[in-house]
């Protein structure tokens, strides 16, 4: 039956669902005209807002890069790629191909989201090239959804790290909120492990016919042995020396060793970007290997440096014009205690759509759900938690963060649409229900 609904899902998205940037400018239209019929606000009014937040996401912006570039350098340290062929080969057919690659996925959204979309693919492709009799596209959609199934509850999922670093835009309201009470809460831990069965489940349901089967074709060029640097002046010596590169990492462990010992498991962003660059520089050897590393990652940053200042400027007109307090009023009055959890999923997943990245989003609608939740008694925590959530699942339906993997492996969105449908429609309805009943049982 999944198999039946998956193929009907394959229709030509990419004809109706545009790019993820042409989002960005209709949200920011659609704000400007609610700001000037919802609020009175003039066109002058507005443009002033708009000019007036565009900047206010620069460290953020930065942050978000960071998670990505250094997530994917991890992926391409020689120890790393050595460790993923070898498993690749473990796989003997289609059904064991799906579900190490759903795991290896997970495991990596699970340690930071950049690592679990890139490595995810990377390792797909590999998985592919060994196991002839799996299907090509299959695998790169279940890396996808492993991925995206375990965020939830990954250490690097945005808005719960956000709200837990000293600094943040609420801190003046919500203070800082702990992990113990987003990450590791019941709500996203469920959501998260639960939902990862659900896809195990779905994927073998969808694997296609042996004779349908489109497997990998060409031969991967993503794991490269490393070349042997042959380093002649002096310039070359210290970009490829290694006693270089390892006192660096030394300092780096000193001051890691230090920080946790006086906070605990206490991760905010900044603590999290230090310690990836940190590992991919011990992983990688010399300092230019982990700059090639680097660069060569830049270009799937480009859609977060693009578009987050739009998200800043959308987030200034709403603020400045006052749209966020007509939507919280709004919510407010058709929630209570009880119902609050869910519209706040709900919300969410549609704003997602339109909104296509955690960080973004959650500066936006995150100021009118705390508002929401501390109007109604609710725990700012829960807001979080439902945002996040909600945010997360119709992922499966906005192709933004899915362009890495597309462009890793040479597919087209209608290639993996319908298997992610199918996925999203079923981790839509158990996160419903979960939001809905966790905070009557936690």
């Amino acid at each position: 039956m999944l198999r039946a609904v998956s193929q009907r899902f394959k229709v030509g998205v990419e004809n109706y669902l545009p790019n993820a940037f042409i989002f960005a400018i209709l949200l920011t239209f659609l704000t400007l005209i609610l700001g000037m019929t919802v609020t009175q606000q003039s066109l002058f009014e507005m443009t002033g807002h708009w000019y007036g937040g565009f900047w206010n996401f620069l460290a953020f912006t930065t942050q978000m890069i960071l998670i990505l570039i250094t997530g994917y350098a991890l992926v391409k340290a020689p120890p790393v790629e050595k460790l993923l062929i070898r498993m690749a080969s473990i796989p003997k057919n289609q059904k064991s191909a799906v579900l190490i690659t759903i795991l290896v996925a997970a495991a990596a959204g699970y340690l930071s989201w950049g690592l679990g979309f890139v490595l995810g693919t990377l390792f797909a492709i590999e998985v592919a090239k060994n196991v002839k009799t799996a299907d090509f596209r299959l695998l790169i959609a279940a890396a996808y959804t492993g991925t995206v199934a375990i965020l939830p509850a990954s250490i690097t999922v945005t808005a719960p790290l956000l709200v837990n670093t000293p600094g943040h835009s609420l801190e003046d309201k919500i203070g800082l909120i702990p992990l113990s009470e987003t990450i590791f809460s019941p709500t996203l831990l469920l959501t998260a492990f639960l939902g990862l069965l659900i896809v195990m489940y779905a994927y073998l349901k969808m694997m296609p016919k042996p004779d349908e089967v489109v497997p990998f074709e060409g031969e991967s060029e993503q794991f490269k042995k490393p070349e042997k640097v042959n380093a002649v002046t002096f310039a070359e010596k210290m970009d490829n020396s290694r006693l270089i590169n390892y006192i660096l990492v030394a300092l780096g462990v000193i001051w890691l060793f230090q920080y946790f010992s006086q906070n605990g498991f206490n991760l905010e962003l900044n603590i999290l970007n230090f310690f990836f660059i940190i590992l991919g520089l011990a992983l990688h050897g010399t300092p230019m290997s982990y700059i090639n590393a680097i660069t060569s990652g830049m270009p799937s940053a480009s859609g977060i440096l693009l578009q987050f200042p739009f998200y800043a400027g959308i987030m200034g007109m709403m603020a400045g014009s006052g749209l966020i307090s007509v939507i919280t009023e709004g919510l407010v009055a058709i929630s209570n205690e009880y119902t609050f959890p869910f519209l706040s999923f709900l919300s969410a997943a549609i704003v997602n759509v339109f909104v296509p990245s955690a960080g973004g989003q959650w500066q936006i609608q995150g100021p009118i759900m705390v508002e929401a939740a501390q109007q109604l008694g609710i725990s700012v925590s829960s807001a979080v938690n439902t945002v996040t959530i909600g945010d997360l699942v119709t992922n499966l339906m906005q192709p933004f963060f899915v362009l890495p993997a597309l462009g890793l492996s040479g597919l087209g969105l209608k290639d993996i649409w319908g298997y992610c449908l199918v996925s999203m429609i079923l981790l839509f309805i158990l996160s419903g229900v979960i939001v809905t009943v966790a905070p009557l049982l936690f």
